[in-house]
């Protein structure tokens, strides 16, 4: 990864519980969304193109290099690239921005309602933070700050007021990742003093215990919004499934406060699905960093690649926020081989190089083929990949590729198809495999007797 252009690619994992606020679950390989002015009718997210018109297309976008203007009083711009930009992102609960400072530039206090937030340094110092909600009776809310260089990640809780400001007299830059299809911005400066109509003066001035004078002067203000859809010149793919609510779900557990830190597995004394909490006093802002996400990975294998995997167990803070990243390098020619991720849909974007990337869709029927979706991506590009399809990214260039990925759980998993077929321990029945793959049994016999390497490195 080239300190020039990294990105941060956060994605979240929807909770799932009899009531839901998050997005809905999918219950087919992809819901393209249909544009709002031709759908005809209104439901919670977007309805689907009918799935013998999609096209990769659906699933891209390019120009994530670019950077945004900051010519405005915040010395910031956020371009936010969600299901509007991307289609196929409907129903797969993730989106992407890429953040640009000036120096000294801020992202202002703000929440969003709908996603977790993880965000990657790609260039310069930000000094970051969030503040958690209402604690109780005569006690403070308590701020988590921490200051990122290139290569930190650090995780904003859903709903929690969180900034983002450039100490540097350089230019910095940030990408994350949102584990919503639709993650929504409320800046508080603008949502608070600038709205319309304004929020009274009555009730702004005993919130704020503050004279009237003091809230007039506020109100006049210009409240500038550095949030940008989409410029032409940078969008993002940020691929998110909308997920239909039922009784019985198989997504990461959703947060009952503002944030379940962690315990160790070897600390815990207790199996639960996903992890306990640590007591909320004992937490700090380290439970939410992890650094060096700039490093590359060695390709020192035969596959050429390496996937260097944030989750729930580099960083605790995220236990039961539905998100990872993962950084992936790969060498001239190098290969992150078929494989899916059983919880989570993953958006990726390249910094660097050129990749053939690719998903195949789930059986359609009798007499039909599964349909592959491939795709050359350039730096800037970005891709979808929905949650539990197979999927690959090769580099077709002679030089090394950098790619960033968000996977909406904490701990999505991964499932390399080549080492589970023919490389499982005890190994699959020949029998089973020679009747599946309808070749002789010598042919499956060497396929065994292969070294299949894991390209997975979990820091």
């Amino acid at each position: 990864m080239a300190v020039r252009i990294h990105i941060a690619a956060a994605i979240l994992a929807l909770v799932f519980t009899v009531v839901h606020a998050s997005d809905p679950s999918p219950l087919q390989d992809f819901c393209v969304a249909v544009p709002d002015a031709n759908a005809g009718v209104f439901v919670n997210g977007k309805i689907c193109k009918d799935p013998k018109l999609v096209k990769p297309e659906d699933f891209f976008f390019p120009g994530l290099n670019k950077p945004g203007s900051t010519a405005n009083p915040l010395g910031s711009n956020v371009t936010a690239v969600n299901v509007n930009q991307i289609p196929g992102l409907n129903t797969l609960g993730v989106s992407l921005a890429r953040i640009d400072f000036a120096p000294y530039g801020l992202n202002p206090p703000h929440i969003h309602p709908r996603a977790t937030e993880v965000l990657f340094v790609l260039e310069g110092t930000l000094v970051v933070g969030f503040v958690t909600s209402n604690p109780g009776m005569n006690m403070k809310n308590k701020l988590f700050t921490k200051v990122l260089n290139p290569g930190d990640v650090f995780v904003f809780p859903q709903g929690l007021i969180h900034f983002q400001f450039n100490q540097g007299h350089s230019n910095a830059v940030a990408f994350a990742g949102l584990g919503s299809q639709n993650p929504g911005v409320i800046t508080i400066a603008n949502a608070v003093f600038g709205s319309d109509p304004p929020i009274s003066p009555d009730v702004l001035t005993k919130a704020f215990q503050v004279g009237n004078d003091v809230i007039k002067k506020l109100q006049s203000q210009f409240w500038w919004d550095n949030n940008y859809p989409m410029a032409f010149r940078f969008h993002i793919a940020a691929a998110i499934l909308a997920l239909v609510f039922t009784i019985v779900h198989a997504s990461d557990p959703s947060p009952l406060q503002d944030f379940c830190v962690a315990v160790p597995d070897a600390n815990a004394g207790v199996f639960v699905n996903g992890k306990i909490c640590k007591d909320p006093k004992l937490v700090k802002p380290e439970d939410f960093f992890f650094p060096g996400l700039n490093e590359p990975g060695s390709t020192s294998n035969p596959l050429g690649s390496n996937v260097t995997a944030v989750n729930v167990n580099q960083i605790p803070g995220l236990n039961t926020l539905g998100v990872s990243l993962a950084r992936i390098d790969f060498a001239p020619y190098g290969l992150n081989p078929p494989h899916t991720h059983p919880r989570a849909t993953e958006i990726l974007v390249v910094l660097e190089g050129t990749l053939l990337v690719g998903f195949v869709t789930s059986n359609p029927g009798m007499n039909m083929k599964n349909k592959l979706f491939t795709k050359v991506l350039n730096p800037g590009d970005v891709f979808v990949f929905p949650e539990g399809l197979i999927h690959f990214q090769f580099n077709k260039g002679h030089s090394n590729a950098v790619a960033f990925a968000g996977l909406s759980s904490q701990n999505p998993g991964v499932i390399t198809i080549a080492n589970a077929v023919f490389g499982s321990k005890p190994p699959i029945s020949r029998d089973v495999l020679t009747k599946a793959f309808q070749v002789d049994k010598n042919v499956v016999k060497y396929l065994q007797s292969q070294f299949w390497w894991d390209n997975h490195y979990y820091p």
